[in-house]
């Protein structure tokens, strides 16, 4: 089939140029031209892909900042508690503690102050009593660290997939155009091939972001909840050393 082609273009050059010409004309790669070379279907896909790539990079820089927040107000709280702890001044920590409402360090520390102050009964109650709360403050915080990051992972496992979907279509259109057009020239697949380009280029190009900030911020919050098991250890140790004072 090949060489009778090759030698029907040699016995006819013209019709070898009228070939080339045609599918130079049918061809285009900037993004218009691949957008309206592309079916419904596969637009959907790239649609759907916007819309990922959009909640991912809000996620992205909602958590940047919270977490540079909760790490700026951590710095400038943690020597300022340790000032009024160290002078046996609870109330005057408590106070300092609540100032900086984003610091994830502050939230854990309050809760334990305030439940060691208000708790009824002996020291060993109050200081159990603290525990508590101090475990249940890490764990809303550490909810509150974690909040958009498994929209992120999802975002990254799935997008190559959708888009490897939107080739499938896109190939599955090549097909279908060189069946119904009876020519197997690239002016025939053009469509199906530039759905499949998009697609898949698309997928990859939300899906790569979102795993690398995902394993970041991961790595973000694994540092915070070390910071928030040693601030609530401290604590805990500091309200036992006071309680062998009394």
């Amino acid at each position: 089939m090949i060489l009778a082609q090759l030698s029907h273009f040699a016995a006819n050059p013209a019709a070898l140029g009228m070939f080339l010409f045609d599918e130079e004309k049918a061809v285009g790669f900037s993004p218009l031209d691949l957008w309206g070379n592309m079916g419904w279907l596969a637009r959907g896909v790239v649609i759907f892909l916007f819309f990922m790539s959009i909640y991912s990079l809000a996620v992205m820089f909602d958590r940047w900042f919270y977490y540079r927040a909760a790490r700026n107000g951590s710095r400038e709280f943690a020597p300022k508690v340790a000032g009024a702890l160290r002078e046996g001044k609870l109330d005057e920590a408590a106070k300092v503690a609540d100032r900086y409402k984003k610091s994830h360090l502050a939230e854990v520390v309050t809760a334990g102050l305030v439940e060691f102050r208000n708790a009824p009964g002996t020291t060993e109650d109050q200081i159990e009593s603290a525990h508590r709360a101090l475990d249940r403050a890490e764990a809303i915080v550490h909810a509150k660290l974690k909040r958009g990051l498994g929209g992120l992972a999802t975002i990254g496992s799935t997008a190559p997939f959708i888009g490897l979907f939107g080739t499938v279509v896109g190939i599955l259109n090549a097909f279908q155009q060189i069946a119904t057009q009876k020519t197997s020239g690239i002016g025939a697949v053009a469509g199906g091939i530039s759905e499949a380009l998009v697609t898949t280029a698309f997928g990859l190009l939300v899906a790569i972001p979102a795993v690398m900030f995902f394993n970041y911020f991961t790595g973000k919050v694994e540092a915070f909840d070390v910071e928030m098991d040693n601030s609530s250890s401290e604590l805990i140790d500091y309200f036992l050393k006071q309680s062998h004072k009394r």
